[in-house]
């Protein structure tokens, strides 16, 4: 590693247990090109299984042999359809065995796909396909080539469509319509393609950004973006063949389908779930591995307090004194050993150490009477590394796991970014940190006004260097200019700060920051951390911009609320309605939370809250990720941001 503690930016070339953890696994080092993994891979772990779809239509289960097969027929085929090295193709559908032979077929010819879930809305659909100048089109099923309604410029530069799934049905085809069987048939005739040329600089995929704001922008990544991925995501976890993947998230996302090209080439096996049977395949797959974003941790966390709520007083409360003990205990022994975010004076570490010794017997008992109970319902008891991105984890779910035993990582970066550019280590897991950056990763923390490099601990905006960087948005020259300089270093519109060690910590975006009246700058991320860990809100997102105080949308936790507002003396909700002296009750609670917070301003008090309905995928206001959607949210409910500020 090599560090300018001076100034706060980071070139990290690898700790030493980084160097070991990497020697350890299977470099990669010779491929040139994604599409040569899958034969090696074959030819490394032969029948043993790489894929299962218990809930695709037909289910699915793939071995490394299988999978390299079908990957070669389906490049064949798509050759045989017309389909040449540099050509686009749109690949819109939900996770299976099918996408990811899809998406490998392509990039086998040198090909390239643009990617998004079949449950975006279609307009959105149309524009990528329009964006990324895609010759084909493969979509999850008829009815998604129904709704999309192509127009006469799509049709003139489509020369065909494939379906992942079932038959053309009813559809009047517009342009020549493949199921995925008649392609696989075209294959299993054709002869093998040409390998592609062009090495690691090729084009491999283009992903589009969540969509926040505005129009998603197209980033198109190389396959030397992918491939430092592939060969440095072990300095996080260290899979073995066979274990046990479980996969949430949607395939198309950066994150998930770095961390399944990686996880497949350690010889994992790959299980495709749905939220809604996530529970039900957490106990039937015993993971050892799972991946996902806040969101999901944070509802684990919630059916352990639901489950809680619905025990027997006297058995509630002993799981809860174990609970604050064995969190207690973690973070006595956390900072003792120097794994917290603020450096600790050497009588403060003396007395952690202390206090961790004599917490050691009765948490150690704990660990055997309750977590490896609580862990077996949690996620089915197998769970050896549990994984968190896509947003900054919430410091009171990141301590409870901790606390029950299990090992909770976390990582950060960007579409743009491919997208990992650091991530926490076994070995120096800060809690409430991003981690350390990657092997060959450059991270600096600038001010956002001059653009002046700062100090170690000094907060500022966040710029990344390294090869996991796109080399610029798509077809879209000024909106490149913006993020990316003349050095390579990339704007994440994230704000955050460095510590001596390298590692990143987080403290909101640059964006989202609220802008009281006052002049007074908030960022909202950390305060909503503070408040979702309420056990009476759900989800929560602050407002008050350009206001003289800030207010909070809260989606409450009914059946909690009100037991509070019984507990209270007051009206219960009324439906969706509460009483004005509950929202000042809850108002006060909230408050008191946010006060309680280390460095805690006078600025950072709610003014008042409103109750509304949740976010979700479904109503459009969080993202495939589960971010929030702030100006949509704040579009909907508008009438109770003003409502707040009325009273």
């Amino acid at each position: 590693m090599r560090s300018q503690t001076a100034m706060a930016e980071i070139s990290w070339s690898g700790s030493r247990q980084d160097q070991r953890a990497l020697a350890e696994r299977h470099d990669w080092g010779s491929l040139q090109g994604l599409e040569q993994l899958w034969g090696q891979l074959a030819e490394l772990y032969g029948e043993a299984t790489a894929l299962d779809a218990p809930h695709a239509k037909p289910p699915e289960q793939l071995s490394f042999n299988a999978l390299h097969r079908r990957i070669e027929q389906a490049a064949a085929g798509f050759s045989a359809l017309g389909v040449r090295p540099g050509d686009v193709v749109g690949l819109f559908s939900e996770n299976s065995p099918r996408w990811l032979v899809a998406d490998q077929a392509l990039m086998r010819l040198g090909a390239a796909d643009a990617v998004r879930g079949s449950s975006a809305p279609v307009d959105e659909l149309r524009y990528i396909a329009a964006d990324s100048q895609a010759v084909a089109l493969v979509l999850e099923s008829a009815d998604l080539l129904q709704e999309l309604k192509l127009s006469s410029e799509l049709l003139g530069q489509l020369r065909f469509v494939v379906l992942l799934q079932g038959d053309r049905g009813s559809v009047v085809p517009v342009v020549p319509c493949f199921t995925w069987e008649e392609l696989m048939q075209r294959g299993a005739s054709a002869p093998a393609p040409a390998w592609p040329e062009g090495g690691e600089q090729r084009l491999a995929t283009v992903l589009y950004t969540s969509g926040t704001t505005g129009r998603p922008k197209g980033v198109p990544l190389t396959h030397a973006n992918l491939l430092q991925q592939l060969r440095h995501l072990g300095v996080a976890v260290a899979p073995r063949p066979g274990d046990r993947v479980l996969s949430v998230l949607p395939i198309w996302h950066a994150y998930e389908r770095s961390a399944e090209y990686f996880l497949l080439s350690c010889g994992c096996e790959q299980t495709y779930t749905t939220l809604k049977q996530l529970r039900p395949d957490l106990q039937r797959v015993r993971p050892h591995y799972l991946i996902s974003v806040p969101r999901l941790w944070e509802a684990l966390l919630s059916g352990f307090e639901d489950a809680l709520a619905a025990m027997p007083a006297s058995r509630a409360k002993l799981l809860r004194s174990a609970l604050a003990l064995s969190r207690f205990h973690c973070l006595a022994r956390r900072v003792a050993a120097d794994r917290t975010l603020a450096p600790e004076s050497k009588r403060g570490r003396a007395l952690s150490a202390a206090g961790a010794l004599i917490s050691w017997p009765l948490h150690a008992l704990a660990g055997q009477l309750f977590w490896p109970k609580v862990r077996s319902q949690l996620i089915g008891g197998r769970l050896r590394t549990a994984i968190s991105g896509g947003g900054a984890l919430a410091m009171h779910v990141d301590g409870f796991f901790e606390a029950i035993g299990i090992e909770l990582l976390v990582g950060y970066g960007l579409t743009e970014t491919s997208p990992v550019l650091t991530c926490r280590r076994r070995w120096n897991n800060r809690r409430g940190s991003s981690g350390q950056p990657l092997p060959g990763t450059a991270i600096k923390i600038v001010d956002p006004e001059s653009g002046a490099v700062l100090g170690i601990g000094e907060r500022g905006k966040v710029l990344a260097k390294g090869t996991q960087v796109m080399g610029g948005y798509l077809g879209k020259p000024e909106a490149t200019a913006k993020v990316l300089d003349a050095q390579g270093w990339f704007d994440t519109g994230d704000l955050g700060q460095l510590l001596a060690d390298g590692t990143l910590v987080l403290t909101g975006r640059a964006k989202d920051t609220i802008v009281l009246s006052s002049g007074e700058n908030i960022e909202p991320g950390p305060l909503e951390e503070c408040l979702v860990a309420c056990t009476l809100v759900e989800q929560v997102m602050l407002v008050g911009q350009d206001r003289k105080a800030l207010g909070a949308l809260v989606v409450p936790r009914i059946e909690a609320l009100n037991a509070y507002a019984q507990e209270q003396g007051l009206p219960p909700l009324q439906g969706a309605v509460a009483d004005p002296a509950l929202l000042k009750a809850l108002t006060s609670r909230l408050n008191r939370r946010l006060q309680a917070r280390p460095g805690s301003r006078p600025d950072e008090r709610l003014a008042g809250l409103a109750l509304v309905e949740p976010f979700s995928i479904d109503n459009g206001l969080l993202t495939q990720t589960l971010k929030q959607k702030r100006d949509r949210i704040a579009d909907r409910d508008a009438s109770a941001i003003a409502s707040i500020y009325s009273r």
